[in-house]
């Protein structure tokens, strides 16, 4: 593969962690953003500010890898617009690859999420296992998924991503995901709050999803597929005590651990074993590392409150002006 990669969505908070690590490799990088949460990419990164949806042919030749890290990012922004949901990420991903394979480019990757496998009773999921979402959101990234694959030929490459929950700081900071979340409690309130400890969540460093970007990026050409992308799965009730544990050890912080025991539809853990055998993804980061790094970067996201933090609050000011 060559080193010529545009991002669709790279300013986003996997890009944000990603691009800088490409430039350090010589990547020539060029990022399709709407900036709805800035820029904080590296200064001199080629950004465009433009829909996926105004992409053509001719602006993605010459292109050797497209990835797609677009879309509406989570299960609150899906279920505030669905029909923007299924538009950004059920069609608009078809859309970016259909146009890629068309411009010559060897190698498409799709940023998708383990969402899709719902609820599963103590079964560790495989790219095999049935995938079955009941919301929006799980819904429309199999949509992205699938449409994607389905164009996969000799000359080719698709490569989809069902990522865990993603985590850790990035320039490009979100506090809206749950060890995000726990942290920012922990720090403001002194509490953890669990609404149901017994449910799994496969968690994925964010510098752990920048590097199996960078694994499919420099793959054999003739791959492709479906892979799950994960740190590790863990229930909620063991992260809260871990993230516990590691603010009072890198912060100093004591913060409780509250349990509420309500109903949850969507809990699932993930195989990882294609992606290491595979793509040689093998992640590095545990909870405590993802903590670690939340406390190195806190003086980069004390103030807890900026809009651009928490997806759906900045969402919703993009649609109705509102806060």
């Amino acid at each position: 593969m060559g080193n010529k990669v545009l991002i669709a969505g790279g300013a986003g908070y996997i890009g944000s962690t990603l691009v800088p690590r490409l430039l350090e490799r010589s990547y020539d990088i060029t990022v399709v953003d709407l900036l709805w949460f800035g820029n904080q990419l590296p200064a001199g990164t080629t950004v465009i500010e433009r829909s996926i949806a105004q992409l053509t042919v001719d602006d993605l030749t010459g292109f050797d890898t497209v990835i797609f890290l677009g879309g509406l990012s989570n299960d609150p922004m899906a279920e505030y617009s669905p029909v923007e949901n299924f538009v950004e990420n059920g069609s608009l991903p078809v859309y970016l690859a259909y146009i890629a394979k068309r411009a010559g480019v060897r190698r498409f990757i799709h940023g998708g999420s383990c969402s899709v496998y719902g609820y599963t009773e103590d079964m560790l999921c495989a790219e095999t296992s049935q995938a079955v979402s009941h919301y929006p959101y799980g819904i429309s990234k199999m949509q992205g998924e699938f449409g994607c694959l389905q164009q996969a030929d000799d000359t080719f490459s698709v490569i989809g991503f069902r990522q865990g929950t993603v985590c850790g700081y990035s320039p490009r900071m979100r506090l809206d995901l749950v060890i995000n979340t726990m942290f920012r409690t922990a720090m403001l309130d002194k509490r953890i709050t669990v609404n149901n400890p017994a449910i799994w969540r496969p968690i994925l460093a964010v510098q752990d999803a920048a590097s199996a970007y960078i694994r499919a990026i420099e793959t054999s050409p003739s791959i492709s597929g479906v892979f799950n992308i994960a740190s590790g799965n863990y229930t909620i009730g063991e992260l809260a005590d871990l993230v516990q544990h590691g603010v009072a050890k890198h912060m100093g912080v004591q913060a409780r651990v509250v349990l509420r025991n309500d109903s949850d539809l969507r809990s699932y853990k993930v195989d990882i074993s294609k992606a290491r055998n595979v793509l040689s993804f093998k992640p590095r980061y545990d909870v405590d590392d993802v903590v670690r790094d939340l406390a190195e970067n806190h003086d980069r996201f004390k103030d807890y409150d900026r809009m651009e933090y928490y997806n759906i609050r900045t969402f919703k000011k993009l649609r109705t002006g509102a806060e």
